[in-house]
């Protein structure tokens, strides 16, 4: 593996310079009970955790490079998609909107951890969607609950503060990518 195919990850930005659609890696494919991580030491995706029997991902999972959140990690993001990805599938997507929420950890400590929801720009079954509004709140009711039971599995408490459209999860991937040029230097 050349030096320059393990960064390819570290230096693709947040949003495609020609579409201003976002960049989304897919790390976790929809219906996964294993999750993955990218490992950018070694350049690779890693298992880093698996859901007990029973439990798995409702979409695919991933997250945006260039951008960090309040835990240090990259944003992330759930995709909708008519079909499961695979681990490092990069997927041109819409914006729809952002679970806002906090997370706090075994330890005690409390933080930011939203999650971004977007729809893979090829979709088929969900082209409309331009916004989280227009998702079925039984939907997300299920989303929200699959994040607070990972959590939990987790020993860790996730939090829903609120549901907000594209304007305002673009002003926080903006702010991620602020986080991701200030923690690089």
């Amino acid at each position: 593996m050349t030096s320059q195919s393990k960064l390819s990850y570290l230096h693709l930005e947040a949003f495609d310079s020609e579409t201003g659609g976002l960049n989304v890696i897919v790390d976790t494919p929809k219906g996964s009970r294993n999750k993955f991580k990218y490992d950018e030491q070694h350049g690779l995706f890693k298992l880093s955790g698996v859901l007990p029997a029973g439990a798995s991902f409702p979409y695919d999972f991933g997250y945006l490079p260039s951008t960090r959140g309040e835990d240090g990690d990259p944003l992330d993001v759930l995709l909708l998609m008519d079909d499961p990805a695979f681990v490092g599938c990069l997927v041109p997507a819409r914006l729809l909107g952002v679970i806002e929420a906090e997370q706090t950890e075994r330890t005690g400590e409390t933080m930011r951890n939203d999650r971004l929801i977007a729809v893979a720009e090829a979709s088929i079954t969900h082209r409309n969607l331009k916004s989280l509004g227009k998702l079925d709140e039984n939907l997300l009711q299920q989303i929200e609950h699959f994040f607070i039971s990972y959590n939990a599995i987790k020993g860790k408490q996730f939090k829903p503060l609120g549901r907000f459209g594209p304007i305002r999860a673009r002003h926080l991937i903006e702010e991620g990518m602020k986080l991701f040029r200030s923690s690089s230097k």
